[in-house]
């Protein structure tokens, strides 16, 4: 017999564009959490949910309020845009990312943060982007607190690289990702801990850390039947 993780990886990889965003408008809201700027109030999702006792040992905490894009490109078969960070940078060298940084003064709300980072790193046009709702705050070892915007994306955009910050820009198959056979748990390593995580090879491509839990928390929120995270 099937798990219920296996028949919704195989809706998930069935489901329609139009299908998608219908369902990620009804259960996503562009209301802002409080745990978001408040480090006091404890995030749903983060690097070590897969071990939330390892938080305290790890010795770390996230208070910087930071955006993410989570751009669902509304092809025949939607695609979710992600990028391969510069291979130069300090932090995260050639990890792959969703484009996004953290949140501006200047900022109007974390959706206007996540569409100006996008157009600073890859030139994608706000106008071609529609936000539709955040996912839940995600929490990093790097002390961000990160709030990704899902939105959909016109399928004739054009990007322009800033290649300081990004070597190429590039689509997966949203089917692929929001299927959970897919979502492979890791485990490695960080100073003296073993740390568990989600990753989400594709081709040539290790999608994991950050990126793959976010992703994963789109599928739990937007594939599970109460549309609520695990």
């Amino acid at each position: 017999m099937e798990s219920l993780e296996t028949q919704e990886g195989m809706k998930a990889t069935r489901m329609s564009g139009a299908e998608f965003f219908a369902r990620a408008r009804s259960r996503l809201t562009l209301e802002v959490p409080p745990a978001l700027t408040d480090d006091t109030i404890a995030a749903k999702r983060g690097d070590l949910d897969l071990d939330p006792s390892l938080w305290e040992r790890a010795g770390v905490k996230a208070t910087r309020p930071a955006a993410v894009l989570v751009g669902v490109v509304d092809r025949t078969e939607p695609m979710v845009l992600l990028t391969q960070r510069n291979a130069a940078l300090e932090a995260h060298a050639g990890q792959i990312a969703f484009p996004g940084g953290k949140i501006e003064p200047q900022d109007a709300s974390p959706a206007a943060a996540a569409l100006r980072e996008a157009w600073e790193e890859v030139g994608l046009d706000h106008g071609l982007v529609e936000p539709i709702g955040y996912l839940d705050v995600y929490l990093t070892f790097s002390g961000f607190r990160i709030l990704p915007t899902v939105a959909r994306v016109a399928p004739g955009y054009r990007l322009a690289l800033n290649r300081a910050e990004v070597d190429e820009a590039f689509e997966v198959p949203l089917g692929f990702l929001m299927d959970a056979q897919n979502h492979a748990l890791h485990s490695r390593d960080w100073k003296g801990l073993i740390r568990r995580y989600y990753a989400m090879p594709f081709g040539e491509r290790y999608i994991w850390g950050v990126t793959a839990g976010i992703l994963r928390n789109l599928y739990e929120r937007a594939y599970l039947e109460d549309g609520r995270s695990l």
